[in-house]
């Protein structure tokens, strides 16, 4: 008898890295854009758009590189998520076809990496604005304050990841059209009680204006698209391919284009009151009475960002052929990331260290992007073989190591380091100072990396 009820049980898919049946998706367009658009309602995104007014840009110019960028990014990210609905499985998982069986740890290791190292960041940006909501209401709190506040965001987040999809998909519907309220209540708000001044101008000129803009398009324009590329086959794999991709297209975009538009212009008109304070602390000296909903939404959204993380983190350690179930690989993930919180508590240079890690993630993920679309779009023509993704290395019909692959992303992230033009020096490539200082890192990477990958891998199918 619990042979048999062991063989009926159903089958969790969203623990394992195996695609997903077509009678296992369950998910919506309008599931998709819950989830993207509670990963992006997070503070980090209006302290990031605080950052163009912050370099000297006028309220017009970050808004415009706010919205221009989302829009390509965004538009981008899109295709990524119809990967995942056109196979059923996982990008990194998905990145073997380009990369081979065994190249694929290289993209896999540094995209858990970035993500263990994103859910600290995300919970490590908020821990100001706790105490000062605390503040508020008359709870006087500090450090140790800060470390039980990691303790139980943690907590919860790996609670929900460890559940799988499903937990994931219901915590942001329920939650997140609430915290789309409060965000709307905020806006008002901080809009009609502080003394924005929505005729900012810049306090830069020439070519320090075009070198001021390029910053802020990679670090929250193209950029902050470029760092969900990624993910996004994670999520839609559950999706049916019955569904319409141009649904799936449009709510995914959506829910990502939506919020951090939204929150990076509250950060910038908030920066235009004092370009030298947090944006975020500006927020709560505003509010008085609404200190407790805003105090939920900015824990909300570390949470709603980071079970994403987490999720994708051990997705990427199964694919390392890591023989761990994907909950305690959750765990151990959400331990680094409290360690690692912890630590960043008693570090200070928050707008450095936000820039020198957006940065970064370009430098990878841009030119890896391109390698992804020209292999599904223009030599698998979204015909992957999916059998092949999952045989044991060196058995299956899949190639170990595709150095055409490997080749092209490493050229391509050398040239995303020579175009970047970052806050650090260390990020401050010769292309980009012979453009005048002028950041082209994503475009230069992708180019480069897509352009060689196009050449190398049709001479390799031809050999």
């Amino acid at each position: 008898m619990a042979v048999l009820e062991e063989s009926v049980r159903p089958v969790d898919h969203s623990q394992s890295l195996e695609p997903v049946p077509e009678h296992a998706r369950d998910s919506t367009p309008a599931h998709q854009f819950w989830i993207w658009a509670g990963a992006n309602i997070a503070p980090i995104n209006w302290v990031l758009g605080a950052l163009g007014i912050v370099l000297g840009l006028g309220l017009v110019d970050t808004i415009v590189v706010l919205v221009v960028g989302n829009l390509i990014g965004m538009g981008v990210f899109g295709l990524f998520v119809l990967m995942g609905q056109r196979t059923g499985v996982t990008q990194m998982v998905l990145a073997r076809a380009a990369f081979g069986r065994r190249g694929a740890y290289l993209p896999a290791a540094v995209q858990g990496v970035i993500s263990a190292g994103w859910c600290a960041i995300n919970t490590w940006i908020v821990l100001d604005l706790v105490l000062a909501l605390l503040d508020s209401v008359g709870w006087v709190g500090g450090t140790g304050t800060k470390v039980v506040t990691v303790l139980l965001i943690m907590g919860v987040q790996v609670a929900i990841a460890a559940s799988g999809f499903a937990a994931i998909a219901g915590f942001e519907r329920w939650t997140v059209p609430l915290t789309l309220v409060v965000l709307a209540a905020m806006s008002v708000v901080a809009w009609t009680r502080l003394d924005i001044d929505w005729g900012h101008t810049s306090s830069l000129a020439g070519a320090d204006r075009w070198s001021a803009m390029s910053t802020v398009m990679t670090a929250i324009g193209v950029g902050w698209g470029i760092t969900w590329f990624a993910y996004a086959s994670d999520y839609s794999r559950f999706v049916p391919r019955a569904t319409s991709p141009r649904k799936l297209y449009a709510a995914s975009v959506l829910g990502q284009f939506l919020p951090v538009v939204w929150l990076g212009v509250l950060g910038a008109t908030l920066a235009t009151v004092n370009a030298h304070a947090d944006p975020g602390r500006l927020i709560v000296d505003s509010f008085g009475p609404l200190a407790i909903p805003v105090l939920l939404l900015v824990l909300h959204g570390p949470i709603a960002t980071n079970i994403l993380n987490l999720y994708s983190c051990s997705l990427c350690a199964q694919t390392l052929d890591i023989k761990v179930s994907r909950r305690v690989l959750s765990c151990v993930v959400g331990a680094f990331a409290t360690v690692f919180t912890l630590f960043l508590v008693f570090q200070a240079g928050l707008a450095r260290t936000l820039d020198t890690w957006l940065a970064g993630m370009v430098t990878w993920v841009a030119p890896w992007a391109a390698v992804m679309l020209v292999h599904f779009y223009v030599f698998a023509r979204r015909g992957i073989d999916v059998a092949a993704l999952y045989a044991a290395p060196r058995r299956g019909r899949l190639a170990d190591v595709r150095w055409s692959a490997i080749v092209a992303l490493v050229c391509g992230m050398a040239a995303t380091w020579c175009f970047e033009y970052g806050v650090p020096t260390a990020l401050r490539g010769p292309g980009a100072r012979a453009l005048g200082n002028f950041d082209l890192s994503w475009l230069a990477g992708a180019l480069v990396a897509g352009g060689l990958y196009l050449l190398l891998g049709r001479r390799e199918r031809a050999a």
